[in-house]
């Protein structure tokens, strides 16, 4: 017999908008059940970037001073390289927040830290080793989700259930929701190099004739991307880790020996880029959040972001109708209305960059130089706002509405 539990909200995925509406719900009252997969959130290369879009929303329920004491390392402007030139890209230093910057942080320490906030509360349970496979349905209603646990099957039975597993979503693809696919010239290859103390602290690109590598400053090491083209992955191991390491030493702006640390491939993780975006979030019973509903470009690393904005949206619709019991569609459809312009909005710059940057750099073979645009910002350093405002916070923040700041 498979094991049965009953909820008001059912969550699939414990990634940053599962457990981030997990917390706010738990808050407000609700009872949640928070369902993830694996036995630990300890897994390479996942989004690390905190914006302050999303620390401001852990300053709204009183979490920040905390969150603070984390290790993080603290990027308060971006830049680039094109070829010979370095340019300024975004200047988050102005920004009218409490934490004009962005935390460069493991993943894994944010979700702990969401997760045991939200274990404060008794109403909140997180199911580790425990992935929903199917949803339970009703008419034309889904009422909970089937799944597996460490001992075997188990029923979650709930007044709404929450895909938010990840770009690959298996609730997503039970529920028949179609997705629409916008493409991606690059797939990213991603692998650490050690920091030294001398080395520059700068979080920083570099766009050279077909090539683009991306290092993140992460304290003791330093976590890069190599951009390649979609689809290449094979040849680039075909032709051997020697070559993929003398490819890798001109780009390097520390010692180019650093690049002998890799030698493996696999050190070196393959992300499939993708963009796209469901044409509706919902049925009856049932919503889709963060990369369940669109997955993002790493352009700007905004994924985390938007997806902790979702589960700030969904919070403030969906808490006082579950709270009454009545989940209807004007409230579901609520969600999707909020979210879904900002997200447009940032998958077309996405899209445009990679079209104009990206695949542009990728394809080139002549001297590199930066579009327009990056020229400007550079020109005129106060324009470098705008683009940190857009990264930095996103073209609709949200805010934890008054009455989910204070836990019920």
């Amino acid at each position: 017999m498979p094991k049965i539990i009953e909820t008001q909200c059912c969550i699939a995925g414990g990634g940053p908008a599962g457990l981030m509406l997990g917390l706010l719900l738990a808050r407000a009252g609700i009872d949640v059940v928070v369902l993830e997969k694996h036995a630990d959130f300890l897994r390479d290369f996942r989004g690390d970037t905190i914006h302050p879009s999303t620390m401001q929303v852990m300053d709204e329920i009183g979490l920040l001073d905390a969150f603070l004491k984390l290790p993080h390392q603290r990027v308060p402007n971006i830049s680039a390289q094109f070829g010979d030139q370095r340019l300024q890209m975004a200047d988050f230093s102005r920004l009218p927040v409490r934490t004009p910057f962005v935390a460069m942080m493991p993943q894994w320490d944010f979700l702990n830290f969401v997760a045991d906030h939200a274990k404060a509360f008794p109403n909140f349970r997180l199911l580790m080793k425990t992935e929903a496979a199917d949803v339970i349905r009703s008419d034309d209603r889904i009422i909970g989700v089937e799944g597996q646990d460490s001992e075997g099957e188990v029923r979650i039975r709930a007044s709404l259930t929450i895909a938010a597993d990840g770009r690959g979503s298996r609730l997503r693809e039970a529920a028949g929701l179609p997705v629409h696919e916008f493409g991606a010239p690059m797939d990213v290859l991603w692998f650490r190099l050690s920091r030294d103390a001398g080395d520059t602290d700068q979080t920083q690109g570099r766009f050279d004739r077909g090539r683009i590598f991306i290092m993140l400053n992460r304290g003791e090491y330093w976590q890069c991307a190599f951009v390649i083209p979609k689809g290449s992955n094979e040849a680039v191991r075909a032709a051997g880790l020697a070559a993929f390491r003398d490819g890798l030493r001109p780009l390097l702006p520390i010692s180019s020996s650093r690049a002998d640390e890799i030698g493996d491939w696999d050190q070196v993780k393959l992300l499939v880029v993708q963009v796209n975006r469901l044409r509706k979030w919902w049925l009856r019973g049932f919503l889709c959040l963060g990369d369940a509903a669109h997955a993002m470009s790493p352009i700007g690393g905004v994924g985390v972001n938007l997806a902790v904005q979702d589960a700030v949206a969904a919070a403030n619709f969906l808490a006082g109708p579950l709270r009454n019991g009545t989940v209807d569609d004007d409230a579901l459809a609520s969600v999707q209305s909020r979210r879904e312009w900002p997200t447009r909005l940032i998958q077309s710059l996405q899209l445009t960059l990679q079209k104009r940057v990206i695949a542009a750099a990728l394809a080139g073979t002549g001297p590199l130089k930066p579009p327009l645009a990056i020229r400007l910002i550079a020109a005129i350093p106060w324009l470098s706002r705008f683009p940190a405002r857009v990264i930095g916070l996103g073209f609709r923040p949200e805010h934890v509405a008054p009455e989910l700041r204070t836990p019920a």
